[in-house]
């Protein structure tokens, strides 16, 4: 065989080749266009005295269901972040302190309904914060 065959042979084979890493990086990027959709609930912890509140743990659960799917702690500033699927669904999110008998622990509720931000802001009372 000359020259000019071997040089067509390999090059044939290189685009077969580019042609496969191509079609497997459209994958690649398709999958993570999937993982990119996602709503996020952004909340902060306020105190009685609107101070933010360091160190609280939260519950996040659907409002459909009585398990929490995700628990955080409120960072240095107060505040907590949490990814959620996209799609229409109301959520619950608690905070988990002590509260005398009777009462509820305070929470809010948030509707979401596609890939976006929803701010939040849960308020604790004297007495919650002093049984933490």
């Amino acid at each position: 065989m000359g020259s000019g065959v071997w040089v067509f042979v390999l090059l044939s084979a290189l685009g077969g080749l580019s042609q496969t890493s191509s079609t497997l990086g459209f994958a690649q990027h398709a999958r993570a266009q999937a993982n990119k959709d996602y709503a996020l609930i952004y909340g902060t912890v306020l105190g009685p005295d609107d101070r933010r509140v360091p160190g609280v743990p939260i519950k996040i659960r659907a409002a459909s269901e009585k398990k929490a799917k995700w628990e955080l702690i409120s960072d240095n500033s107060g505040e907590f972040a949490q990814r959620v699927p996209v799609g229409a669904r109301d959520y619950v999110i608690e905070a988990e302190v002590k509260v005398p008998r009777g009462q509820q622990k305070p929470e809010i509720k948030v509707h979401i309904d596609d890939n976006e931000r929803k701010d939040v802001s849960l308020h604790l009372t004297q007495s919650q914060l002093s049984k933490r």
